[in-house]
């Protein structure tokens, strides 16, 4: 599932904020795993920008990177040395239910 790409104004933003972003997700030996993924979902649930780093795994991040932003339903706003910054927009909160049953 292909994202839309972002228009360059929202990514100049983006790219801007993630400069004072610490790599918030490290990626070591196991890879990309479903743990992996499960923690990066967990971030992705407070924080629409991420910064993760390529502890491990350094020599294969060109190969990775388009694994991670595919699974991870995300967008690639930059990557610079061991470092890729992604974004997700958060969901719109759903709208509390109202109980039929207490009327």
């Amino acid at each position: 599932m292909a994202l839309d790409k972002l228009p360059n104004t929202i990514l100049r933003d983006l790219k801007a904020r993630a400069q004072k972003l610490e790599p918030m997700v490290k990626i070591g030996k196991s890879g990309l795993t479903d743990a992996f993924f499960r923690s990066l979902d967990e971030v992705f649930a407070h924080h629409e920008l991420v910064k993760v780093k390529f502890a491990d795994l350094k020599d294969q991040k060109k190969e990775l990177t388009p694994v991670l932003v595919e699974k991870s339903q995300s967008h690639l706003i930059m990557q610079v040395g061991n470092v890729v910054v992604l974004y997700r927009k958060k969901p719109a909160p759903a709208a509390p239910e109202v109980d039929k049953a207490a009327d």
